[in-house]
């Protein structure tokens, strides 16, 4: 006789004991991945955990709710910008200068989030680019004591209770709890009544209207979320780097965020993190052997300016390659090796 299932548990996230221990293996080995590894290895896994939490906030903007975006490096801006000003110029904790930041990037791209009540698809997304020029403009035009203009925002490191981030293996552990915690608001919202209305929205949204789910409301709130996911990360940089720039957010990055979601997968929290994992690794390891490549003869007859152009060339030949052969990104094909798995010996 077959045990009752228990409510939602065939769609928990860990549903085995040995998930278990595999999930909890990983959460020990990035705990203290940091204190082994260099403080090179450091660095990259802190522009990886900032990055993802980007892209998991434009994966629920674009693989769940179907809305295209490509200003999520401005919100990003916005809420780097916010955080510099509120630790500046009204010295507010770091606990409540995050979250603060993470609003007031929504709020911003929010108000973008208004003209997709109108428009959709190739024109929402020409309009999410005008706000990459609006912001940019914006924080170099805005008095100086605000925003800096050319100079930016230098500020101090974040601290709380006393204990100072002034290290990458501080901020390390910081970025690594705020991941955790984004992550799992994020599961738990695609999970939730809100997560099944935005899917909807995104597969059919006159049904989704002819349904009762208010379309203008959700592609509002799929804005806020989005944009309040890059804040937060926008946020966490600015408190890495201590440093921010308008110059730090362009468009090319926009674009890699969605790079991110084609190579890791549409509409999956682990697709977002798994994409942006590979493509950042695959940019540094290109930063890591450019050097190496100019110094060969040969290679530094062409420039070093087009040895960096090649090697964006080739993460983007990558992209284009999923685009063709893997279209539903890694998440899928880890999904058929899991099933296979979980099937053997048997045949599907």
């Amino acid at each position: 006789m077959a045990l009752p299932v228990a409510k939602y548990e065939d769609k928990a996230l860990i549903r085995t004991r040995t998930q278990w221990c595999w999930f909890t293996g990983l959460i020990v080995l990035l705990f203290v991945l940091p204190l082994f590894g260099g403080g090179k290895v450091v660095g990259i896994m802190n522009i990886i955990g900032v990055t993802v939490i980007a892209v998991v906030g434009l994966q629920i903007n674009v693989g769940y709710a179907g809305q295209i975006s490509m200003g999520q490096s401005t919100f990003m801006g916005v809420g780097a910008y916010s955080a510099a000003a509120l630790t500046l110029h009204l010295n507010l904790p770091v606990w409540i200068t995050i979250p603060m930041a993470g609003i007031t990037s929504a709020v911003f791209g929010a108000i973008f989030g208004l003209a997709a009540v109108r428009i959709k698809g190739f024109y929402l997304a020409l309009t999410t680019i005008a706000a990459q020029f609006v912001f940019y403009f914006t924080m170099l035009k805005l008095p100086k004591r605000w925003f800096g203009r050319l100079e930016g925002l230098r500020i101090e490191p974040a601290s709380v209770l006393g204990f100072s981030f002034d290290t990458d293996l501080k901020m390390y552990y910081m970025i690594f709890i705020v991941v955790i915690f984004m992550c799992y608001g994020a599961w738990s919202l695609v999970r939730s009544r809100t997560g099944r209305a935005l899917v909807a929205l995104r597969d059919n949204e006159n049904a989704a209207n002819i349904i009762g789910i208010d379309v203008v409301y959700y592609k509002f709130l799929s804005f806020f979320i989005g944009a309040f996911y890059g804040g937060v990360a926008g946020a966490l940089w600015a408190f890495y780097v201590r440093y921010v720039h308008a110059d730090q957010f362009t468009i090319w990055l926009s674009i890699w965020y969605l790079g991110m979601l084609i190579v890791g997968g549409n509409a999956s929290i682990l697709g977002a993190i798994l994409g942006t994992v590979l493509i950042r690794l695959l940019q540094e390891l290109m930063t890591s052997l450019g050097p190496l490549l100019v110094e060969i003869s040969l290679v530094s007859r062409i420039g070093e300016q087009v040895v960096f152009a090649s090697m964006n060339m080739l993460l983007g030949l990558i992209i284009i390659l999923f685009v063709i052969f893997e279209p539903r990104g890694l998440v899928y094909r880890l999904n058929i090796i899991r099933e296979s798995y979980r099937m053997w010996p048997f045949r599907p």
